[in-house]
């Protein structure tokens, strides 16, 4: 695979202003005008009469992923074993230890440092698994079923929804942004690129079963059906519609006018629609943020925590693998970054546009831009530590 240049753009570039300020507007929006959230997220299809799928969000989150999946040239993913030892490494710490080191990390500090000032007999309510009618009074994993404003709830701690989310991030592995992250960090693209295509085929199979095993293990609501129309929805749709998409418009358009123009056009999109959604999950929290601001703080502690153990495990393991620079950069950036357009429609799918659960992962979008650019810094300055193409 040639490489290709990721220029970040406008958007790109200045990514963690516009969530900020989405996140302003989000906020106060919930707190003058409550009910515009609510409005759109009433806009869903119920399987039930429970509200299963919101389309206003899954129209978004359709965009988010689709650019990812339009850009993957899966004839790459074949001749990945010329680079044996990279895809090994990133596939052990993806799905071998991310998952389960996001779990001790969110556990220790949401359910025992934090859990006092998050509030121990804060409750968050959350939308009742999918397929499950359960009487009022029940009791479901940590929660209680409760109707709440003629809907059936469940009434679970807060600090295990922040924790769900925090579980959630941890199961889905990189993101779009990694295509950036890589070439700032003059990174190997194609090995990135393959990653990306091999870690969106191994989510269809590992995304729900770990996600709904480690769920369980924290004594959350393990709604299995929910988890696998959330993959078939947010990861399987536009990978079909990207892989064919990009057969058909390579045969009609060429392939230069597939990269220089096609993906040009689709960079921004992608963005707006992340925005949008940003709006939508922190209106609905408006009200809790403002009267809690150190939320977004408590949330934030562990998943930074999680982001830089997972990179210095990756590029250290890649140092003594003898990788060269060009594959263990991208290799520890995979690691650390999060699919975090997955985590968010999964969360909110399975708990609910306003649950802490939403919150968290949304926490994630916030502090991640930050962060990678950070460490894309950091390899730049150890590009001596390993050797070179």
């Amino acid at each position: 695979m040639t490489d290709k240049k990721h220029d970040m753009g406008v958007f790109e570039r200045y990514l963690t202003l516009w969530i900020s300020l989405c996140i302003i507007f989000g906020i106060l929006l919930g707190v003058y005008a409550p009910q515009f959230a609510k409005t759109l997220d009433g806009m869903s299809i119920n399987i039930n009469d429970a509200p299963v799928v919101s389309i206003p969000i899954a129209i978004c989150l359709f965009f988010m992923m689709y650019p990812i999946m339009v850009k993957i040239d899966f004839s790459e993913v074949v001749k990945a074993g010329k680079s044996i030892k990279p895809v090994t490494l990133t596939l052990i710490v993806n799905w071998a230890i991310k998952p389960f080191t996001i779990y001790a990390i969110a556990y220790l500090f949401l359910g025992l440092l934090f859990r006092e000032l998050i509030g121990a007999d804060a409750i968050d309510l959350v939308k009742m698994p999918f397929g499950l009618n359960l009487p009022i009074g029940s009791e479901y994993g940590s929660g209680k079923v409760v109707m709440h404003e003629g809907i059936k709830m469940l009434a679970v701690p807060l600090w295990r929804s922040y924790f769900a989310g925090c579980i959630l991030l941890g199961v889905a592995p990189c993101t779009a942004m990694v295509l950036v992250w890589g070439y700032l960090a003059k990174g190997n693209a194609g090995h990135t690129l393959v990653m990306v295509a091999i870690n969106s085929l191994i989510m269809l199979l590992l995304f729900g079963v770990i996600g709904g095993f480690l769920l369980g293990v924290g004594q959350l609501p393990v709604p299995w059906q929910a988890l696998l129309l959330s993959i078939s929805i947010y990861v399987a749709l536009p990978l079909i519609a990207g892989f064919f998409s990009r057969r058909l418009i390579i045969a009609n358009k060429g392939l230069v006018w597939f990269e220089q123009r096609f993906l040009h056009i689709l960079t921004p999109i992608t963005i707006i629609a992340l925005l949008l959604t940003l709006i939508l999950l922190f209106s609905f929290k408006g009200g809790v943020i403002i009267e809690n601001p150190l939320t977004i703080l408590w949330i934030a502690i562990p998943l930074t925590i999680q982001t830089l153990l997972i990179f210095a495990i990756t590029y250290i393991a890649a140092k003594y693998w003898e990788f060269s620079y060009e594959n263990a950069a991208p290799s520890a950036l995979i690691g650390a970054s999060n699919h975090f357009e997955v985590a968010i429609a999964t969360a909110v799918m399975l708990f609910g546009l306003s649950s802490g659960a939403a919150l968290a992962t949304v926490v994630g979008v916030l502090i991640e831009v930050p962060l990678m650019l950070a460490l894309v810094s950091f390899c730049n300055k150890t590009q001596n530590w390993f050797v070179r193409n």
